[in-house]
């Protein structure tokens, strides 16, 4: 290797009064050459919390093989997961988006007190891909990411089915379209082996922002997590963070920029990816100081084509995409038709141009060309109204129908909707309005699949719409709009709406107005809105004091601030 000064790790390593760290670091095993080495973070959320993440362990291992034989010392840590699947419904996933901070707090709370040189990071569940990206935009340390791979597809009757299918497949139970035995047929067939969703769900999706962000190896965002090739490229993913380290650069804030996260944007939008994606790039561009909110979101998504079949609104899994060729595919049929940034510089030092040269043209089917697009605009749409006026999110990828109209039916939480639906005691047509869930108000901004699915499997999905001030899974289909911001907590509108108030939702002209005028929303307004949350302890109650608003992130910091290491 090069010039040891330029090693932050020397910190720890170099000079007399630094004998009681080499001790430390001795009882770890390590000698003389180790030491004298740049240390490297490979940093997972490796556990049995999900199946997302128990490949993990086995990927670090292989990377820290590519930090050795490219001259490092690799230095293992783990950080959480939340299982949005078992926290699903129930006060549990108040904590799945509070883990986005942590993870991201974490991470550089180890880096920086150990003054690791670089870091490779896999993540492989919803909120641990964006809490990764954040560390290594704040930390600006030589760093690769590497998503952990998607599961296979389980079969059910001859059909790919995913976890999605158990959701929906319990409202199907309730009305009478499944039998309880062939529910548990489908519960056994439809997860069959570690590894995340395998859907167009918010870790695919995240997945493959990081790769059309730059920040990832090429070609590794659709690899199945079970394939055996993850084993090469973790362990190349261990050489390029020490080549990256080796030539100073490129760095995550040289790769993070408006113009990728454009791209970042667009790839979401393309792929009919997960609305949470609204909420994690300008998290992510907030580690860096710019100024990324849901309206830029909904500018790219607006002029982006939809041009991938992929499930929960179309057809096709992850392992599909592999297939043919890989989200590069995708990536070069939206660089072709002008509508990326194909200058954008990556953690391989070449541009994302450079990078997907070679990928195939789209199949048709999976992914198809720019001229035979699914819709011209991109899967995802931000509406904005009086109802919403820092904009809402709305998936339409699928949507048979782009416009709906009925009364509001109003919940002050997501269990006292949950009892209602349970018991199929709503009408169609309705407007299903769930508040006080977003991140202040929840506090933790839960998402809604255990409500949504049931209502799609109850044959309601695009019978009523629901909107609410918290997140939805990526997983979610059907007219369903959340995110709302401002939230209830915040003064938001949908904190004023009642029952029976009409409200029209217009996703082609990308509005949501509730039917009542200026005066009577500031005179429901001056009547101030009740708060539903009770006294709060421990992680929820610093999050609630911290957390800002969903259109700029759900951030809890004030920004990019160079650290003292950093000067």
């Amino acid at each position: 290797m090069g010039d040891p000064v330029k090693y932050r790790s020397r910190i720890t390593t170099d000079g007399l009064d630094r004998t009681p760290h080499r001790a430390f670091l001795r009882g770890m095993g390590l000698d003389d050459a180790a030491i004298a080495k740049p240390f490297i973070g490979v940093v997972t959320t490796a556990g049995e919390m999900t199946p997302c993440n128990m490949g993990l362990a086995e990927q670090a291992a292989a990377a820290k093989i590519g930090v050795e034989a490219a001259g490092g010392t690799p230095r293992e840590f783990t950080t959480i997961a939340v299982s949005d699947g078992l926290s699903m419904n129930h006060a549990g996933m108040k904590f799945s988006l509070v883990s986005r901070e942590i993870i991201a707090d974490s991470v550089e709370a180890v880096v920086r007190a150990h003054a690791y040189d670089g870091l490779v990071c896999f993540a492989a569940c919803d909120k641990t891909l964006p809490g990764m990206m954040m560390a290594m935009a704040r930390l600006n340390v030589p760093a690769v990411f590497t998503y952990g791979g998607s599961a296979l597809p389980g079969t059910f009757r001859g059909r790919n089915v995913t976890v999605l299918d158990s959701y929906e497949g319990v409202g199907a139970v309730m009305t009478g379209d499944m039998t309880e035995a062939d529910l548990a047929a489908l519960e056994h067939a439809c997860l069959p082996t570690v590894g995340a969703c395998a859907g167009q769900f918010t870790a695919n999706t995240m997945a493959m922002v990081s790769e059309a962000m730059g920040l990832a190896i090429p070609g590794s965002a659709m690899l199945p997590a079970v394939y055996s090739q993850r084993q090469a490229l973790a362990r190349r993913a261990g050489e390029t963070v020490m080549a990256v380290l080796e030539d100073g650069g490129p760095l995550p804030r040289d790769i993070i920029t408006r113009k990728s996260l454009e791209n970042a944007c667009a790839i979401v939008a393309a792929t009919g990816g997960s609305t949470n994606a609204g909420l994690h790039l300008p998290a992510i561009a907030h580690e860096v100081g710019l100024a990324f909110t849901l309206d830029d979101v909904a500018e790219v998504f607006a002029r982006t084509p939809h041009i991938a079949d992929l499930k929960p609104g179309g057809r096709f899994v992850a392992k599909d995409v592999f297939e043919i060729g890989g989200v590069q595919v995708v990536i070069k049929a939206l660089l072709d038709a002008g509508h990326l940034h194909g200058e954008c510089l990556t953690v391989t030092g070449a541009t994302l141009a450079d990078n997907v040269a070679a990928a195939p043209d789209p199949d048709g089917s999976v992914v198809r060309s720019v001229p035979n697009a699914i819709s011209a605009t991109g899967g995802v749409v931000v509406l904005r109204g009086n109802l919403c006026p820092d904009g809402a999110l709305l998936k339409v990828a699928g949507l048979s129908s782009l416009t709906f109209e009925g009364p509001a039916l109003v919940f002050e939480s997501e269990e006292d909707c949950m009892r209602v639906v349970q018991e199929r005691s709503y009408q169609p047509g309705s407007v299903i309005v769930i508040r006080n869930e977003g991140p202040k108000g929840g506090p933790g901004m839960r998402e809604m699949l255990g409500v949504t699915a049931l209502i799609y499997g109850q044959g309601m999905g695009e019978k009523v719409a629901l909107l609410t001030d918290g997140r939805f899974s990526g997983a979610t289909r059907g007219m369903c709009i959340g995110y709302a911001s401002p939230e209830a907590a915040m003064n938001g509108a949908i904190g004023l709406v009642r029952n029976g108030d009409l409200i029209r939702i217009d996703a082609a002209a990308a509005t949501i107005e509730v039917d009542l005028t200026e005066d009577e929303l500031a005179n429901r307004a001056a009547q101030g809105i009740k708060p539903t949350r009770g006294p709060l302890a421990g992680a929820l109650e610093k999050y609630a004091a911290l957390v800002g608003p969903a259109n700029l992130g759900a951030v809890t910091h004030s920004g990019n601030l160079v650290w003292e290491r950093d000067k």
